[in-house]
């Protein structure tokens, strides 16, 4: 764990900004590319840039503040947060961002989204070794070879120390879960399979339904490893993201279908 990369001039850059940012631009180059393979116009997919990051951006905050306010802490404090930062909002505030974005100007939703969907996986995962430097988003305790630890001052140390899991003279946490790099190898796995999806798609909006399985499946599991602070639980035994994700189950299942049935009667209407 190693938040802050340099400092200069007196400003400190943390290695969290620079690492969503690194996926925020490395996964917009790729979408850009596959958008092309498809006709899309490439200005208009860096025009999107900034309606994307402010979606995102915007959502990520949002529902971080719906998870977390409990009326007594400052509503500044949590919006300012650094790695407060939740990605079912980023998701879903940067999927209003791009159909309003289409529907502006007028160009083919579900292939943009298609287009977008890889890179979302791709940027998540630049993200998660964000997560992981800063010491947010992290691990129940355990034994494995691989487990990790965090130094004191770390969100996991702080936690441990206060249920009096460690002695007072401990500068480590417990050995913990390394869920950070597990999403982040997930979800360059995930990028991986949707691209290859991309080349094989039969229908517009395949590979964005495709991601939202995948990653709704992935972000369940993965829940249960994780020990931060998931917000307000959903009927007392779900956590916000499995709720969220069981949502983007049952959403992106149904997309599928209906986008794949509206594919098959087009095929049926040009043939006749």
């Amino acid at each position: 764990m190693h938040p802050v990369a340099f400092t200069i001039g007196g400003v400190t850059i943390h290695w969290y900004g620079i690492l969503l940012a690194t996926g925020f631009m490395v996964g917009l180059w790729t979408a850009g590319r596959r958008g092309m393979r498809i006709g899309i116009n490439p200005e208009d997919l860096s025009n999107l840039v900034i309606w994307i990051f402010v979606g995102g951006v915007a959502g990520a905050k949002i529902l971080f503040v719906i998870n977390h306010w409990n009326g007594e802490q400052p509503l500044k404090e949590l919006i300012l947060q650094r790695s407060g930062m939740v990605f079912h909002g980023a998701l879903i505030g940067t999927s209003i961002a791009i159909w309003v974005f289409t529907r502006t100007k007028k160009m083919p939703l579900w292939a943009t989204f298609d287009s977008l969907a890889p890179s979302f996986a791709l940027g998540h995962a630049f993200g998660r070794i964000g997560c992981f430097m800063t010491g947010c988003c992290y691990g129940k305790a355990c034994s494995l070879p691989w487990a990790v630890q965090f130094p004191e001052g770390s969100l996991a140390f702080s936690k441990h120390d206060s249920f009096g899991l460690i002695e007072s003279t401990a500068s480590h946490s417990l050995h913990i879960h390394p869920t950070q790099i597990y999403e982040c190898l997930l979800n360059f796995a995930l990028y991986g399979a949707l691209a290859w999806l991309f080349r094989k798609r039969k229908f517009d909006g395949q590979v964005f339904t495709a991601y939202l399985l995948g990653y709704a499946i992935l972000r369940f599991g993965m829940e249960f490893l994780r020990d931060d602070g998931r917000g307000r639980m959903w009927f007392d035994s779900l956590t916000s993201g499995q709720g969220i994700s069981i949502l983007l189950l049952i959403g992106g299942g149904f997309l599928w279908w209906k986008l794949k049935e509206r594919n098959q009667l087009q095929a049926v209407q040009e043939e006749a």
